[in-house]
């Protein structure tokens, strides 16, 4: 398990492992953007642990990762700026939805969410976007979405140096770049569609 909990106090703390360091800022899968506030070492069942202690503002939690296991549950570090642009550009793509059935394609985009790959994200946010002209989206799809822009805009706000709000807002310029879409081109699927065998529902001819 790599969260470690309710441990004793820390017997020292160490500058750098692993080529984290201490109020750096670090992806974790699970959770999104988090601030290593310290690394420290901590005694468990005679077993001395170095642990990455990981500030989640979003969610006000601290998190401890065992510097051991950090790469291995994918803990990265921010995206270089170059990565970002990318993101931005994946936005700008069209949509590719799968018509399968959905409880199939909520788990693959919360997979993706969770997957802690900025390009994976960018595909959820592309993917369940809805302009003003389009049917609105279920609850289900809008907290994915919501889900996934909120990962995808804390990054951006920390890798920039910029609010929140102006990342949020630079995603959107990007999602306005994508080919219109229409609802009645959503129902003649004039959509880019991967159709999958057997679970696949009716298209429109």
């Amino acid at each position: 398990m790599e969260l470690v909990k309710n441990m004793s106090s820390p017997k020292k703390k160490s500058p750098a492992r692993h080529g984290f360091k201490a109020q750096e800022y670090i992806v974790y899968p699970a959770h999104g953007v988090g601030q290593i506030v310290a690394i420290e070492e901590q005694e468990v069942a005679g077993i001395k642990l170095e642990l990455f202690v990981i500030h989640f503002e979003k969610d006000k939690m601290h998190v401890k990762v065992p510097v051991a296991k950090a790469l291995s549950i994918g803990m990265r570090k921010l995206s270089e700026t170059d990565f970002v642009d990318r993101a931005l550009k994946v936005l700008q793509g069209r949509a590719r939805i799968k018509r399968t059935m959905w409880s199939r394609r909520a788990q693959e985009y919360d997979a993706k969410i969770n997957s802690g790959d900025l390009i994976s994200i960018a595909e959820v946010v592309r993917d369940l976007f809805r302009a003003e002209n389009q049917p609105e989206q279920s609850y289900s799809e809008r907290q994915l979405y919501e889900a996934a822009l909120d990962r995808m805009a804390r990054e951006i706000a920390v890798v920039n140096k910029i609010s929140e709000t102006e990342a949020v807002r630079a995603i959107e310029i990007n999602l306005a770049k994508s080919p219109k879409r229409s609802a009645k081109s959503d129902a003649d699927g004039d959509v880019d569609i991967d159709v999958d065998g057997e679970d696949s529902e009716n298209v429109a001819a």
